[in-house]
């Protein structure tokens, strides 16, 4: 299927690169459908709507620098979107890069929880005073040793 992207104009898709979020992320709660792409610069992905090619966000998995990231979420929350083992979730945070160049952020209280298999999502709310939404990416790299 050929999608308009915020990044990469129009493109080829693999219906397997749909993902669907059937509550919408926060803020963005009428939006559903979204592709998950590989950036041009990795680890960083792109989940772009599939309804509103302004809308993209930059992903980054939160155990890349934070290895003591814990999600402690409750198995009912998980089951909403068929996740019933560890292994069948895939786990992003949404990174904010200011134009002023400051600091690029993620946002560790809200990750978005994926399921492999299904591809169904949803955004969790995390109450471990540890998780800001907005988590200095190359400080805690330099913190953990791993920049």
């Amino acid at each position: 299927m050929k999608v308009a992207t915020k990044a990469y104009g129009l493109i080829d898709v693999d219906e397997r690169q749909k993902i669907i979020f059937p509550q919408g992320l926060f803020g963005f709660e009428n939006l559903k459908s979204y592709l998950l792409l590989d950036a041009e610069r990795q680890p960083f992905y792109w989940l772009q709507s599939i309804d509103m090619e302004q809308v993209a966000f930059v992903l980054l998995s939160p155990f890349l620098f934070r290895p003591d990231y814990e999600l402690n979420i409750s198995n009912e929350e998980l089951a909403e979107i068929g996740i019933n083992a560890p292994e069948k979730a895939l786990v992003f945070s949404i990174v904010t890069i200011p134009p002023d160049g400051s600091p690029m952020t993620a946002n560790l209280q809200g990750p978005l929880i994926i399921n492999r298999d299904s591809r169904t999502g949803k955004q969790a709310v995390l109450s471990d005073a540890r998780w800001k939404t907005k988590h200095d990416i190359m400080a805690e790299l330099a913190a953990t040793g791993n920049a």
